[in-house]
């Protein structure tokens, strides 16, 4: 029975560790759906977790700090968006270049912050829920933003499938051409979409900065951006998948932190690229499988838009 009400808090653990996962995946499926690769996900968060931790400390706010990051995760995707929309440069350098800018960007701006803590949100316990054992301290007793995360996908699925304006985006992430023979603004759409993910990168990236953790180091993201990226294939561009796959690498990444625990003779650095493992064995699976990959990516994804053509 004790072993039982462990796994409460290793499933809790779990979920946390997947929020901003969560954040970043969601925010890149949109920005994907209306036909734009941004594989700038990793300089985006690491932006979103200086510009969020600073804006908190300065405040001694939470929510300042969260709105911050999503704010300069917004004007970072802004800066893609004008790049790749409107001077049309290729989206795959330019989101690598994105990346390389927010890891300058973010230890530039964080020189003053570095190692400082900062107090931990507080946890929200749903009543009577949160009292239940091992499923109680899993799902009913976390912050704020992890149950913002949990309902920004079912958020995400209506928006996409039982909306006008989603049925708009996913119109000119198929087949953009056809969409402005339509009418519909495909810069406008795009950038928005761009906006979105931005902001949902910077927001993950105000999570580890201000509640995982919470203080600020250098590339703390520790690559998962990149993971982000991979869950929206591993998620064949669904949201509910995403939420497995987010919950699929948090778990990998609490694992490391247990096996340890458990004192088992297996070297740290090995533990360390578990999830990193996780990520290439799971696209090399998906892989595999071409046809489902192409009935389920956007058709137009990273092609250029040429409004005149």
């Amino acid at each position: 029975m004790t072993d039982l009400l462990i796994l409460g808090p290793v499933i809790g653990s779990m979920i946390v560790a997947a929020t901003p996962l969560l954040y970043a995946a969601l925010g890149e499926l949109v920005v994907e759906k209306s036909g734009v690769l941004n594989l700038g996900v990793e300089g985006l968060m690491l932006t979103g977790a200086v510009c969020g931790f600073a804006a908190g400390y300065s405040s001694g706010s939470l929510v300042v700090g969260v709105v911050g990051g999503a704010l300069a995760g917004a004007l970072l995707g802004a800066l893609f968006g004008l790049l790749v929309l409107f001077l049309m440069t290729n989206q795959v350098a330019t989101g690598l270049a994105l990346t390389l800018f927010g890891v300058g960007l973010s230890a530039l701006i964080g020189q003053g912050y570095v190692g400082i803590p900062m107090s931990k949100a507080g946890v929200i316990r749903i009543p009577v829920l949160s009292d239940l054992p091992i499923l109680g301290p899993a799902l009913f007793a976390h912050d704020a933003l992890v149950y913002l995360g949990l309902l920004a996908v079912p958020a995400v699925a209506w928006f996409l499938y039982r909306t006008r304006a989603g049925l708009v985006l996913r119109a000119v992430g198929e087949n953009h051409a056809a969409a402005h023979a339509l009418g519909y603004k495909v810069l406008r759409i795009r950038f928005l979409a761009i906006l979105f993910g931005g902001a949902m990168s910077g927001i993950a990236g105000a999570y580890l900065s201000l509640m995982y953790t919470p203080m600020w180091a250098e590339n703390m993201t520790a690559g998962r951006g990149w993971i982000a990226l991979a869950l929206v294939v591993f998620a064949t561009w669904r949201p509910g998948r995403v939420l497995v796959g987010a919950w699929l690498f948090g778990g990998v990444t609490i694992m490391q932190l247990h096996v340890q625990g458990l004192g088992f003779a297996v070297p740290s650095q090995l533990l360390s690229m578990l999830p990193y493992l996780a990520t290439v064995v799971v696209l090399v699976a998906i892989s595999r499988d071409v046809t489902r990959i192409r009935l389920n990516a956007p058709a137009s994804l990273g092609k250029i838009f040429h409004p005149d053509a």
